[in-house]
């Protein structure tokens, strides 16, 4: 691996519906070892914009002699057609590594927590998912918590997480939990960088 490629809302300096600030993403970047690939979006940001700026991000990785694009998309088949399809012929492979079945992300999500992995909900759905839960840690009660229709890992959208420790990370990432608020229809848990362990957060 070479680079995080991250998009942002540019007047808000946050990742897109995660709403994550940028220096988190930055500090998840360092401590993994690679160098962030920072993407600014218009805000509203139409399709046709959004495609025309990530072409040229593509050349971009192409002149950088770069030939993979590793994304974390789970199951959800319209989402990874999309993404082949915009690559095509571009010299530039679009892989999924984790790619997997909608019956294997329990064990998937109880498999990440056993490595080590600790993760906080920035983002919930509450037409899915209790609008509490956002700021919790994701672990195994909160996994207990989620009604049976909901997946684990979020892969519908049910919810979003900054991932703040893991098996990658040189060393894990502080953060302090601030304001909750609904925007949009969704419930948006600020998280700053801190000096709070994350674990503490709930």
């Amino acid at each position: 691996m070479v680079g995080l490629l991250t998009t942002f809302n540019e007047a808000a300096g946050r990742v897109a519906m995660h709403a994550v600030r940028r220096e988190l993403v930055a500090a998840q970047a360092t401590a993994a070892g690679l160098a962030l690939w920072s993407v600014g979006l218009p805000s509203p940001c139409s399709n046709e914009a959004y495609e025309a700026i990530m072409r040229e991000v593509v050349a971009e990785a192409r002149a950088a002699r770069i030939t993979q694009f590793a994304f974390g998309d789970l199951f959800l088949d319209d989402v990874r057609a999309y993404r082949v399809r915009q690559l095509v012929g571009s010299g530039v492979e679009p892989i999924f590594p984790i790619w997997t079945t909608p019956d294997d992300t329990p064990s998937l999500a109880r498999n990440m927590l056993a490595t080590g992995l600790r993760a906080i909900l920035t983002c919930v759905d509450p037409r899915h998912v209790d609008s509490a839960l956002a700021g919790r840690s994701f672990d195994a009660a909160l996994l207990a918590e989620l009604p049976p229709a909901v997946d684990p890992c979020g892969e519908r959208g049910e919810f979003h997480t900054f991932c703040c420790a893991g098996p990658i990370f040189r060393s894990g990432i502080r953060v302090v939990l601030g304001e909750t608020v609904i925007r949009d229809g969704f419930c948006f848990a600020d998280l700053r960088p801190g000096v709070v362990p994350a674990g503490r957060l709930n």
